[in-house]
């Protein structure tokens, strides 16, 4: 990885359409703590119901990081949005994966009893980089093989 530390590209595959279109997450101020994430399209989520879909970024950290991934608070609060897992877990082995360039998946829960709109580019989530910690027994030297849910097969 050279001199890079941490950062976002996008997939490979839809590069060059958002290139020009600023999804590349950014931080909202000098003091946020997370970068916020854009949905690519036009989402909408029927009360009670979930919906996918994928960023078209991929982010590159230390092998000793992890991404998380929040919904942004304001969505939450105001509108009862969710993360169906409550935070993604992007880990640094997922960048570049061979099953989808470690394009990040969102799949988002609406709790709330009216039905949700968002335009392409509304800051759904956002993203936090930090460090982790291993146990001194720790063991494994498996490598990731895949993309979404590779670790478990």
């Amino acid at each position: 990885m050279g001199n890079r530390q941490r950062g976002f590209e996008h997939v490979v595959e839809t590069a060059r359409k958002y290139d020009e279109e600023g999804f590349i997450p950014q931080r909202a101020t000098e003091k946020s703590a997370g970068y916020d994430i854009k949905t690519p399209i036009d989402l909408e989520i029927p009360p009670q119901d979930y919906t996918t879909f994928f960023t078209n970024i991929k982010a590159y950290m230390q092998d000793d990081e992890v991404l998380k991934i929040y919904i942004r608070s304001s969505l939450g609060f105001k509108h009862g949005l969710m993360l169906a897992n409550n935070v993604g877990i992007i880990d640094a082995d997922y960048y570049s994966n061979p099953d989808n360039d470690g394009n990040i998946g969102i799949r988002l829960y609406n709790s709330s009893q009216e039905k949700l709109s968002f335009k392409a580019g509304t800051r759904i989530c956002q993203g936090i980089f930090e460090k982790y910690l291993t146990v001194d027994q720790d063991q494994t030297k498996k490598s990731r093989e895949g993309g979404l849910g590779s670790t478990g097969r």
